[in-house]
């Protein structure tokens, strides 16, 4: 039976790191749920796992959209489903089995989906049903031609059950409610819900005191900048214009200011840990609002063995 290991928590909590030498220890391969990996050529301020780990452990679900796309939940839903339910499971299971005595051949070894993007990993693991009504240009126009007070009237009267769940003033989710229920004739009310999978999954979230999160974020913005962010940066605007949103990003924004001449080096630096740790609160939050995770201190120097006799346990080695 498939098993679903999720590796979750704030950036720069070391995510990454852990799923690498579990994923190394089961012999299992590694989903990413990182809502900028899947573009190509996003690769050091999106900390993109490098070419030498991605040869020790197989990652899926980066590189697969090109930064001119939009790669949604939906989208990204739909891949990672089909990919848990394909055959890499089984090729996992064959992956150098020499390699990792700390499961017997007589198991399979469990899928690790390792991320930060809560709507990602909430897509999998709860099954969200997701409208798939992409965005409709001429429809909207028209629609944001009218106030918000008009457009949640509307609302109203097509949805009332999405209404009731919709502030008054937020425009952004009023005109997709809309938009959905004029693409498709249904309610977006009734499209929506979950549908959890059958295979277990184990949740394990790493954090750490705030403070020491503010300096880990510091450490990991120098060795970005140190391994070449500012070329990259400068080489995705050349490429691809300093508009595209991908640029607006976390790291990418301030250094294209850099760029630009409107801030000095150290201030882009400074501005990405202000932002980034902006950001980590922001998902703390939201996955603490989970409590099917364990929590585990990422400084913990014991933090794989801890984690690995959750592991040992979820497997179910006997």
């Amino acid at each position: 039976m498939t098993k679903l290991i999720v590796i979750c928590g704030a950036t720069a909590t070391g995510k990454s790191g852990l799923a690498l030498d579990l994923a190394i220890r089961l012999g299992s391969i590694i989903l990413s749920a990182d809502s900028r990996q899947v573009y190509r050529e996003f690769d050091i301020g999106t900390a993109k796992p490098t070419a030498s780990e991605q040869k020790l452990v197989p990652h899926y679900l980066i590189d697969i959209c090109n930064p001119t796309d939009i790669m949604t939940v939906a989208d990204y839903q739909e891949q990672a489903q089909a990919l848990i339910a394909s055959s890499i499971t089984k090729q996992a299971d064959k992956r150098n089995a020499s390699l990792t005595p700390s499961l017997p051949h007589s198991l399979t070894p469990p899928l690790l989906l390792v991320g930060g993007t809560g709507l990602y990993i909430r897509s999998v693991t709860q099954g969200m049903k997701i409208p798939r009504v992409a965005p409709q240009k001429e429809l909207r126009s028209q629609l944001e031609s009218l106030d918000q007070r008009q457009l949640y009237a509307m609302l109203q009267q097509v949805d009332l059950i999405a209404a009731q769940k919709i502030h008054p003033n937020d425009s952004v989710r009023t005109l997709r409610a809309l938009e959905v229920f004029y693409v498709t004739g249904c309610p977006i009310s009734e499209q929506q819900g979950e549908n959890p999978p059958d295979y277990p999954i184990l949740q394990i979230g790493l954090d750490c005191d705030p403070a020491h999160l503010g300096d880990r974020i510091a450490q990991r913005t120098e060795k970005m900048i140190a391994d070449g962010l500012v070329a990259e940066v400068e080489y995705l605007c050349q490429k691809y214009g300093v508009d595209l949103p991908l640029l607006n990003t976390l790291g990418y924004q301030e250094i294209k200011q850099y760029l630009a001449g409107d801030i000095s080096l150290d201030k882009a630096k400074e501005l990405t840990v202000l932002h980034t740790r902006q950001f980590a609160k922001r998902q703390r939050t939201w996955f603490r609002a989970y409590p099917q995770i364990k929590w585990f201190d990422a400084e913990n120097p014991n933090l794989l063995e801890e984690v690995w006799h959750d592991v040992h346990k979820f497997i179910d080695f006997s």
